[in-house]
């Protein structure tokens, strides 16, 4: 079964970017449909923020598109997330996951979870 790992979080003004990424071991990411999720410590839902099947089509929640990318290097067996143009509104602790069937923006479809990586932006 494949493992995740985040990173690239990190404390950033509003109207800057970063990228984050999400490495996998154990599995090609090739074989999943893979997503990005966001939740706030309070333990809300984590909210679906951008999908990519395992065809290469991609979704974004209403709140980031336009300014987030999804994408993927099979080659590197990595996810990326690149953040553009960021609130206070994105600060949250962002998640990758993996499934090898279902890729939909509820959390529940995904089977496979990374810890995590914060990201932070003032005002």
């Amino acid at each position: 079964q494949v493992q995740l790992v985040e990173s690239g979080g990190g404390k950033v003004q509003s109207g800057g970017s970063l990228r984050l990424s999400c490495e996998a071991s154990g599995d090609t990411i090739s074989n999943y449909a893979m997503g990005w999720f966001r939740q706030v410590p309070s333990g809300e839902p984590r909210e679906g923020v951008a999908l990519i099947k395992r065809d290469g089509t991609t979704s974004y929640a209403d709140s980031v598109k336009g300014r987030f990318t999804i994408s993927q290097d099979n080659a590197k067996n990595t996810l990326y997330l690149q953040m553009n143009s960021l609130k206070p509104e994105d600060t949250d602790r962002y998640y990758c996951a993996a499934d090898h069937l279902r890729c939909s923006f509820y959390p529940s479809n995904f089977g496979y979870w990374g810890r995590g990586n914060q990201v932070t932006v003032s005002s």
